[in-house]
């Protein structure tokens, strides 16, 4: 067989495999001599290892859907691929650091944390002084942090400093005289964006002085010099092949009108490709919201394009999240074979062909329209649904609709997949069972 072993299905006296326990399997199942293990459906509830005792051979849960078998075997299946290296630190910034509390920065810092940030940079207000500012950065340290400072005051970055941050963002022209005397390392930019001389002149007297640094000839927004910017990314890198380099990607997430995660990844792989080693993001709009954890997906996923000379194409699809990868559909023949198969009335729902599918034994209802596939039911004289029922009806034809309009794959009874934003479900039936009720 094309799966690599002979198999026997049993075919035992129940329609919704999600009904199953494994207390009913052990009552109904006959396993015959010869078979090395047994697979039962993943909406199986109960204990495995009783069944596995009570008939000498081990039993295991599938996947929950019929169409996942052939990845289950090893069809088509994905070789598990090592993302766990990356050569881009990231720095998250609290922006408007002074207008929160230490509650909420230090809340903050943890979750970019978690999410992957290497360093917590404290974002300053331009034209406020903070007098506060070495506490928070004291008490980020205290907790573990990496920090560092983006201000062009001397006092709030002295202090800052004096409390543990160990990097500052930025030095030009016009803090270079002091900014070289703090004994930290620090972020080299031109005095205006356009100014590669200036840049320059920065970059010798760092040197001169044994000031580590790192360069950022700063990204530009669209529409004002992007693509020029980019340009000056290989200018520099040209110019200084050894010297570390950062970029502030903010300018091109936080101010471009589209969805975050696709502009990461771009921006990854520019980072990786030229050398990049760290780039500064923010998470202040709303649709940047998860841009960390963006930003940590893709400096992975670039990493392995770009040292293993392979697109990065089927290799992680956590970032894959408004439309999904790949979408199964039963198609028309199967969803007649199986509208003639059931004998209970529980419903089966499909979302595919641009159209909601509901079957029952007592009948077939379908459309574009989740409302009116519902006035259809409610008109069926056949069909009685309890406020229980029609809000379970509710919430996946929404789930359905959303996964036609979008191209995603609908499976009933669980969480449509939002990539590494999916927040699992539990069925109907689970919570029943949960509290005892079925």
């Amino acid at each position: 067989p094309r799966v690599g072993f002979e198999y026997e299905v049993a075919v035992l006296p129940i329609t919704v495999a999600a009904l199953m326990h494994g207390d009913w399997v052990a009552r109904k199942l006959t396993v015959q001599d010869g078979i090395d293990r047994v697979l039962v459906p993943g909406w199986c509830d109960g204990d495995l290892d009783q069944l596995a005792e009570r008939f000498g051979v081990p039993f295991e849960r599938g996947p929950k859907s019929v169409y996942d078998l052939p990845e289950y075997f090893g069809q088509g299946r994905r070789a598990p691929v090592d993302l766990s290296a990356y050569d881009v630190e990231i720095l998250a910034e609290i922006n408007h650091a002074p207008r929160m509390s230490d509650a909420e920065i230090v809340e903050t810092a943890r979750r970019y944390r978690d999410d992957g940030a290497d360093l917590i940079d404290v974002g300053c207000v331009p034209g406020e002084s903070w007098s506060r500012v070495g506490e928070v950065v004291q008490r980020l340290v205290e907790d573990g942090f990496c920090v560092s400072i983006d201000s062009f005051d001397r006092a709030e970055v002295e202090a800052a400093v004096a409390s543990g941050a160990e990097l500052l963002l930025s030095c030009n022209g016009s803090n270079l005289a002091w900014a070289a005397e703090l004994g930290i390392e620090v972020v080299a930019i031109p005095d205006e964006p356009t100014d590669l001389d200036s840049l320059t002149r920065t970059v010798e007297r760092l040197v001169e002085r044994g000031v580590p640094f790192r360069v950022d000839p700063i990204l530009e927004p669209i529409g004002f010099g992007f693509a020029a910017s980019l340009a000056r990314y290989q200018l520099v890198r040209d110019r200084w092949p050894d010297v570390p380099m950062m970029m502030g990607v903010g300018n091109l997430t936080e101010l471009t009108e589209v969805d975050s995660a696709g502009v990461n990844v771009l921006l990854a792989a520019i980072c990786q490709e030229l050398h990049v080693h760290s780039v500064l993001t923010t998470e202040v709009i709303n649709w940047c919201r998860s841009a960390v954890r963006e930003f940590d997906l893709a400096r992975r996923l670039v990493r392995h394009a770009v040292v293993h000379r392979t697109l990065p194409k089927h290799v992680e699809s956590s970032l894959v999240m408004l439309r999904d990868a790949r979408v199964r559909e039963l198609g028309a023949e199967a969803m007649n074979e199986l509208l003639n198969q059931i004998r209970d009335a529980n419903f089966r729902i499909f979302a595919e062909r641009g159209e909601i599918h509901v079957l029952s034994r007592d009948g077939y209802w379908h459309g574009r329209d989740p409302y009116e596939v519902f006035d259809d039911l409610l008109a069926d004289t056949s069909t009685t649904l309890d406020a229980s029922h029609a809000f379970y009806l509710g919430y996946e034809f929404a789930k359905a609709a959303t996964a036609l309009t979008l191209g995603k794959r609908y499976d009933q009874d669980n969480a449509l997949d939002w990539g590494f934003l999916t927040v699992p479900e539990v069925s109907a039936l689970q919570r029943r069972k949960d509290k005892g009720e079925g």
